[in-house]
């Protein structure tokens, strides 16, 4: 499962500046972290129904793997750096 995560970088980094930052003009992902840090997602006037928890699922999901994938990557090079400078 690491080695697919890390091995993908690229796709998650492509699928987060189109699918996560769709449509451009305000991207999705952004109205829905307002809509959530403003405190109305839950209670509310109007609070997110599910087609906004799936969107905000579907607009997100590209960041999340886009991070963790970046974040292992950079693990694994601190670590060979590590061993390097340790031989």
């Amino acid at each position: 499962m690491k080695q697919l995560l890390t091995k993908n970088f690229g796709l998650f980094l492509i699928a987060s500046l189109t699918l996560g930052l769709a449509p451009f003009t305000p991207p999705h992902i952004w109205g829905k972290l307002q809509w959530i840090a403003g405190g109305g997602a839950i209670s509310g006037e109007q609070p997110m129904q599910t087609a906004d928890w799936l969107d905000l699922l579907m607009h997100g999901a590209p960041w999340v793997l886009m991070l963790i994938s970046g974040s292992l990557l950079l693990f694994d090079k601190i670590k060979m750096n590590r061993q390097g400078s340790q031989s």
